[in-house]
């Protein structure tokens, strides 16, 4: 007994919730056919089942006007079902208004709730973007300072020393492999005062730069903003994949701890080899891997970086969240 009270109970919830889902314009369409589908029926009926007003007619249009008066519960009396055939279709009719009435006020109930929790919903999720727009606005400042870093340090490992001195280094994506010569020699760079090798520098730089970029992927929701996520995620990995820095700093620990006095005739001969050999011919010296990995490192990362800083850039321009 328990178990056919349990399925039945299962089966009713199944179904209103099922009738909860159907749109309110199909009940209205429902309701509309009840009246010619019923109008048929009293038509077929034999007019001796009906009292018939003085003057009224009993053709099909007769019995739609009967069937609308039914459907609609008004019941003005001017036809009366008087035998049982006509006073069950009648009957019939009444409950299937009454359960579409009721099915329709149900359905619309339904719609109003989706309505209300998607509002609800769209209002969380606008207060949420706004929220990761800000705390990206308050981060953009310091990522793209370290971005600029990253990319002078570029310059000038990309950049032989007798071409640096600019106030404002631009780096040059075109560069050649036989551009990286200098890369032991100091940096030049306004803001790096130490004796520390441009190559040291930017692996330094890359390291702090690619810190800072995975606590932003940590501390805001970048999903907001796919490409900025993409690219943010690229510099990243590119640096986690870069696995010649102790080759290039002489087995230091630390990110650019190599000084310019360190293996002064080693780094003298590897300049020589970087300046008398292209990239082509580059990757057949077994001493140049580490420099033909750095290559390919500078020729994606920077262009990510400068990807990051024009999606930055755009956004602190842009309105207060991502949608509008």
């Amino acid at each position: 007994m328990n178990d056919t009270i349990s399925r039945l109970s299962r089966w009713f919830r199944h179904f209103f919730h099922w009738v909860s889902n159907v749109r309110p314009i199909v009940w209205i369409c429902l309701y509309l056919v009840w009246i010619p589908f019923f109008a048929f029926f009293y038509w077929l009926v034999p007019v001796s089942e009906f009292r018939v007003p003085d003057g009224g007619t009993v053709d099909f249009g007769a019995w739609l006007y009967y069937s609308i008066v039914t459907l609609t519960t008004l019941g003005f009396g001017d036809y009366t079902p008087m035998g049982p055939g006509a006073q069950a279709i009648t009957a019939i009719e009444v409950l299937c208004g009454l359960v579409t009435i009721g099915f329709f006020l149900n359905a619309v109930g339904s719609m109003k709730s989706e309505i209300d929790v998607e509002s609800e919903l769209e209002k969380q999720r606008q207060t949420h973007s706004r929220m990761e727009h800000d705390k990206l606005l308050k981060t953009a400042p310091i990522i793209i300072h370290k971005l600029n870093v990253f990319l002078s340090y570029c310059y000038s490992v990309t950049t032989p020393k007798s071409r640096r001195g600019s106030s404002d280094p631009v780096f040059n994506s075109d560069f050649r492999f036989e551009d990286m010569c200098d890369l032991y020699q100091p940096s030049g760079l306004p803001f790096d005062h130490s004796r520390r090798a441009a190559v040291g520098g930017l692996m330094k730089s890359s390291a702090s730069t690619s810190l800072l970029l995975d606590s932003v992927q940590s501390n805001i929701d970048l999903s907001l903003w796919p490409k900025l996520m993409e690219d943010c995620f690229s510099f990243v990995a590119n640096w986690q994949m870069f696995d010649s820095e102790e080759n290039l700093s002489g087995g230091h620990h630390e990110p650019g701890a190599v000084s310019v006095a360190e293996n002064a005739p080693e780094r003298a001969k590897v300049s020589s080899l970087i300046a008398a050999t292209d990239l082509e011919n580059a990757g057949d010296v077994r001493e140049l891997e580490p420099y033909v990995e750095l290559y390919h490192f500078i020729k994606e990362t920077s262009a990510t970086a400068r990807d990051i800083q024009l999606q930055l850039t755009q956004i602190a321009n842009s309105p207060s969240s991502p949608e509008q």
